[in-house]
């Protein structure tokens, strides 16, 4: 079990960036697969980003590849989304996921742990 706590959100101008942090408790963080979601008003979550436990895999939405990055520190139990060349519709709650086991790293539905959000705001 793990309890995540997003943070980084903000407003910003379109062309910005800004770089999210999910801080994770417990002591089995590199156990788990992690993942960023956002929604936005009226939309349903959809996925971002996702990372595995060493790493070395990635995967992101096509719209936000080569934009966004996601990375982990397993050592400071924290999982990062770096957000450059932001655009207004990237304007949405941030979500950071995780859980043990799964086979699609994109599917919201296999994700079982899931924090409060972070609200993000890009202007035009």
């Amino acid at each position: 079990q793990v309890q995540l706590v997003e943070s980084g959100g903000g407003l910003v101008q379109a062309g910005g960036s800004l770089r999210l942090s999910c801080a994770a408790s417990g002591r089995t963080f590199s156990s788990y697969v992690m993942g960023w979601f956002r929604q936005a008003p009226g939309k349903e979550r959809e996925f971002v980003a996702a990372i595995r436990r060493s790493g070395s895999n990635t995967y992101y939405q096509d719209s936000v590849k080569g934009r966004f990055t996601i990375s982990r520190e397993n050592a400071k139990n924290t999982v990062y989304l770096q957000m450059n060349s932001l655009k207004p519709e990237d304007t949405a709650v941030y979500y950071c996921a995780a859980d043990l086991s799964l086979t699609a790293p994109m599917d919201s539905r296999q994700y079982d742990y899931w924090g409060q959000g972070t609200q993000v705001t890009v202007s035009s």
